[in-house]
C-alpha cells in the first residue's frame, strides 16, 4: 500500500513537472513561432523570433547608442526616441512586426485601420502588459467592457466644458504665480537664463492639486514626488521581459513599488475621507474633479443601487484620483515645454502668437471665451502635439482571431500605432511632414491631413483621452500669460535630447533665455 501511494505521488509530481515544462516551452518557443508563421503568411515582415527576449535586447542597445548622439531642434527625433521601430519600418515596411519579449506586435500606420482598431472596443483590448506597471496607471485607463463604460459615465461630467470654466480661476492663479517667480529672476538688464522644465512640472502639478482636490502644491508635493519615482521605475519595467509570478517575489524593486503605492494610497485616502465628511455634513459640493467625481458616483448609486452596477468603491476612487494626478502632470507639462522650445526656435511664430494674445485680451486676465478665440495659439499647440505627442505609441491586444480591412490577425498578437511615426508620415502629411508648420491646422484638425485618424495625440474613438480639453485649456492659459510677459529664445547651453519616461521629456531640461517685455512693447501690440 505504501509503495502504491509513493508511486501515485511520484506520478503526480512527474505529471506536474511535464505539464509545467510544456507550458514554459509553449510560452517561450512554440506559441511565438506559430504566431510568426501566421503573420508571415499574411504578408507581414519582421525579424525572426529570438528566445524569450525577442527584439528587446537589440532595441535597448540601439536606444542607449542613440542617446550619445547630438540632435538639433530641427532634426528628426524619431531615431532617438524609437530607433528600433524606425529601423524595422525602414527594413520591413509599414506592414511589419516586432517582438516585445514573446509577443509579436504588428505595426499599424494606415489611418482607416487605426480608426477600426480604436473604435472596436469588443475586439481590441488594452494589452495586459507587465502587471507591475499597473502600480502607476490603473483605473479608467485599463478597464474594459461594462466596468470601463460605467467609470467613463461617472467621470465624464467632471470634464464638461461648463465645469472647466469653473476651474479657470485656478488655472490663472497658478500660472500667474509662476510668471511672478520668473519676473523676480530676471536681472536688471531684463533677461535671465532659466531651465523652464522644472517650473512647468511644478505648474501642472499645482494646477492638478487645486483643480482636482482643492489642495495646494505643498500638500500634494509628496504625491508628485512618489509618482515621479514610480514613473522612472515603470519605464524600466516596460523595457524588460516579465516572467509570470515575478511580481510576487520580494525583490528590492518590487518592495519599493509596494511601498510607493501604499504611501500614495494613504495620502489619497485621507483627502477622500475628508471630502466624504464634508459631503455628509451637507456642505456644498466643490467644483473640483474629486467633488464632481464623488457627486456623480453618488448619483449613480441612487439610480442603480449600491451594487456592482452603481457608483465606485473606495479603492476605485483612489485609482481614479491617482490617474488624475499622473495623467494631468505628464500631459500638460510636456506639451508646454516642447511648445516653448519650438517657439524659441521659430521666432516668427512666437511673434504671431504674442500678437494674437494682445489682440484678443491685451495684458488683462483672459476669459474662457477669449482663450477659445486664440486660433494661432491653438494651431501651434496642435503642431507641437503632432511632432511631440505625449505617448510615442498606442497599443491594443487581440483576444480572438479578427480581420481589419484585408489583414487577418490571430489571437495572442498585439497591434501598435506608432503615433510619432504616423504624425510624421509624408504620405499623410506631405513632403514637409517633419517641419514645424502650424499653418497646416489653419482649418482645423479635419483638414490638416488626408485623414482625421492621422492625428491621434490623445488616442481615437470612444476611449479618446477624457482630459484632452482640460490639458489644452491649461496649456493655452499658461502659454498666453508667458507670451504676455516674456520673449524667449534657446540658451547656448540648451541640449536637445527628447527622452521617453512614459511620455516624451527633455532629458537635460529646457534652458531658455527669458526677456521681460517692456511696457511700451506691450502697448504697441
Amino acid at each position: 500500500m505504501e509503495l502504491s501511494l509513493n508511486s501515485i505521488g511520484a506520478s503526480i509530481v512527474l505529471v506536474t513537472v511535464v505539464t509545467l515544462a510544456w507550458r514554459v516551452l509553449n510560452w517561450v518557443w512554440l506559441r511565438p513561432k506559430k504566431l510568426e508563421r501566421y503573420l508571415r503568411q499574411q504578408g507581414l515582415s519582421g525579424k525572426p523570433y529570438r528566445l524569450l527576449y525577442g527584439d528587446l535586447k537589440e532595441a535597448s542597445m540601439m536606444l542607449e547608442k542613440t542617446k550619445s548622439r547630438s540632435f538639433n531642434v530641427s532634426d528628426d527625433i524619431t531615431p532617438r526616441l524609437v530607433p528600433f521601430l524606425c529601423k524595422t519600418v525602414k527594413d520591413h515596411g509599414k506592414n511589419s512586426f516586432m517582438w516585445v519579449g514573446t509577443i509579436p506586435t504588428v505595426t499599424i500606420m494606415n489611418p482607416e485601420q487605426i480608426k477600426d482598431i480604436f473604435s472596436r472596443l469588443d475586439d481590441f483590448h488594452k494589452p495586459e502588459g507587465n502587471p507591475l506597471a499597473k502600480y502607476l496607471a490603473n483605473g479608467l485607463l485599463v478597464y474594459e467592457g461594462k466596468k470601463w463604460a460605467k467609470h467613463r459615465r461617472i467621470i465624464q461630467p467632471a470634464f464638461h466644458l461648463d465645469k472647466l470654466k469653473l476651474m479657470l480661476p485656478e488655472f490663472y492663479q497658478v500660472c500667474n504665480e509662476m510668471i511672478s517667480n520668473w519676473e523676480k529672476l530676471v536681472s536688471a538688464e531684463g533677461s535671465c537664463e532659466l531651465d523652464v522644465w522644472p517650473y512647468l512640472v511644478n505648474l501642472t502639478a499645482d494646477v492638478i492639486s487645486k483643480t482636482a482636490f482643492r489642495s495646494n502644491f505643498e500638500e500634494g508635493r509628496k504625491i508628485f514626488e512618489l509618482l515621479t519615482e514610480l514613473g522612472d521605475i515603470t519605464q524600466e519595467i516596460l523595457q524588460s521581459v516579465y516572467i509570470p509570478g515575478w511580481r510576487f517575489l520580494p525583490t528590492k524593486r518590487n518592495r519599493r513599488l509596494k511601498e510607493i503605492d501604499d504611501e500614495i494610497r494613504a495620502l489619497l485616502m485621507c483627502i477622500i475621507k475628508n471630502r466624504e465628511k464634508e459631503m455628509k455634513r451637507s456642505e456644498a459640493v466643490k467644483n473640483d474633479l474629486l467633488g464632481l467625481l464623488m457627486e456623480s458616483s453618488y448619483r449613480e448609486i441612487e439610480e442603480h443601487g449600491n451594487n456592482k452596477n452603481g457608483g465606485m468603491t473606495m479603492d476605485e476612487v483612489i485609482k481614479e484620483c491617482k490617474l488624475f494626478y499622473f495623467a494631468g502632470l505628464v500631459t500638460t507639462s510636456v506639451l508646454l515645454v516642447w511648445t516653448l522650445v519650438l517657439l524659441s526656435e521659430h521666432q516668427d511664430w512666437q511673434a504671431r502668437a504674442r500678437e494674437e494674445v494682445f489682440q484678443v485680451f491685451g495684458d488683462k486676465k483672459p476669459s474662457f471665451d477669449e482663450l477659445n478665440h486664440l486660433k494661432v495659439v491653438t494651431m501651434i499647440l496642435y503642431e507641437v502635439l503632432r511632432l511631440y505627442p505625449p505617448a510615442t505609441t498606442l497599443g491594443r491586444a487581440v483576444g480572438e482571431e479578427i480581420k481589419i480591412a484585408d489583414l487577418s490577425l490571430p489571437a495572442g498578437v498585439e497591434v501598435s500605432t506608432p503615433v510619432i511615426l504616423v504624425h510624421r508620415d509624408q504620405e499623410l502629411w506631405g513632403d514637409d511632414a517633419a517641419e514645424f508648420k502650424p499653418e497646416r491646422f489653419a482649418e482645423g484638425v479635419s483638414k490638416a491631413a488626408k485623414s482625421q485618424a492621422s492625428f491621434v495625440p490623445f488616442g481615437w474613438g470612444p476611449r479618446k483621452c477624457i482630459g484632452q480639453n482640460f490639458a489644452l485649456m491649461q496649456a493655452k492659459m499658461a502659454l498666453a500669460l508667458i507670451l504676455q510677459n516674456f520673449a524667449f529664445e534657446l540658451s547656448p547651453s540648451y541640449v536637445h535630447a527628447p527622452n521617453t519616461v512614459i511620455t516624451v521629456h527633455p532629458e537635460h531640461g529646457a534652458h531658455l533665455i527669458l526677456k521681460k517685455l517692456q511696457t511700451e512693447t506691450v502697448s504697441l501690440n
